[in-house]
């Protein structure tokens, strides 16, 4: 992407520029192993900026991770803000969009895995040794359903990204390190589905199905507040996306947690407001409506209830 607006859709790939690029189809078409033998191997990194972007389509399973800004994307019933510090993640074979709306360049980052790489990754952990050494190469056919989210970073991943991002940036293409770094990226997203699943234990449901689909639901609800905190948004909206009714959203939301999306809400405001408030000088009353507050003094109480300093205090220590 460049600094000016793309628009495409129905197409194969989020953007076609150079090396960087991998066409959602050549993942789809070919095993990573076949495609490591070749000389001219396509990255799966897509790394770009742009202040203006928009796309639809349908991808592999890949991480959406974004600096000096964020992308909106939506998928079915959810919307979903991809920014600094967590990343963003979706299914093999899921449709969706991205927006990129800025005054200025937003750099992603994005990488897509081989189709049935996690999947393969995950019976190696699962099944027992003999019967890998029996069966090196059975294919299962059973995909793996990530739970589509925003995710945060623990350090090993972080690390991982970033160093994938440098070899970018300096024009480093090494196949066989690429191919580790694949591997180690999807064992973390396998360790991620496992806790997700522990967190999903949390809503005691009879039937595990029914526990899996109102956990993905909650979900929904609680991006919907994370991408759209900075708009007048009601916390009813949040039910409606996730197709569910307000008193079951608010119960539902404080089992699994903890807090109510209220307060989920206001965190992410106050936690906006007091960067801002020590990284632009922007007068406080355009902060206050920048991060979704409709009152200046409703602000100012809650910010200092919050943070123990009045907002023009907070801009004074910075």
């Amino acid at each position: 992407m460049d600094n000016r607006k793309r628009k495409a859709g129905g197409s194969n790939a989020e953007t076609a520029s150079g090396r960087a690029f991998i066409e959602v189809k050549d993942v789809d078409d070919m095993n990573l192993d076949q495609q490591l033998t070749r000389t001219r191997m396509p990255s799966p990194v897509l790394h770009e900026q742009s202040c203006e972007y928009y796309w639809k389509g349908t991808g592999n399973l890949s991480i959406k991770t974004f600096r000096n800004g964020r992308a909106l994307y939506q998928s079915g019933h959810g919307h979903f803000a991809a920014r600094d510090n967590r990343y963003l993640l979706l299914n093999q074979g899921q449709e969706y969009s991205i927006s990129i709306e800025s005054n200025q360049p937003v750099e992603s980052f994005c990488v897509f895995f081989p189709k049935g790489m996690a999947e393969g990754i995950w019976r190696s952990l699962v099944q027992p040794e003999n019967e890998l050494l029996d069966e090196p190469f059975l294919a299962d056919n059973r995909e793996i359903d990530f739970v589509s989210k925003t995710y945060g970073m623990v350090p090993s991943f972080s690390q991982m990204l970033e160093q994938m991002r440098m070899d970018s940036v300096k024009q480093i293409f090494d196949p066989p390190r690429m191919e580790e770094q694949l591997h180690e990226l999807a064992y973390v997203l396998l360790q991620e589905h496992h806790q997700v699943k522990r967190e999903m234990a949390k809503l005691q449901t009879v039937k595990t199905s029914t526990r899996e689909e109102l956990y993905r639901r909650l979900y929904i609800g609680f991006e919907y507040l994370s991408a759209y905190y900075d708009k007048p948004i009601m916390v009813s909206e949040a039910a409606e996306a996730a197709c569910m009714s307000m008193n079951h959203f608010l119960r539902s939301f404080k089992r699994l947690f903890g807090v109510t999306p209220y307060q989920v809400l206001k965190e992410k405001r106050l936690q906006e407001a007091k960067r801002l408030l020590r990284m632009t000088d922007l007068p406080v009353t355009e902060i206050c409506l920048e991060v979704g507050f409709q009152s200046h003094g409703s602000f100012s109480s809650l910010f200092t209830q919050r943070f123990g300093v009045t907002p023009s205090a907070c801009r004074g220590k910075r």
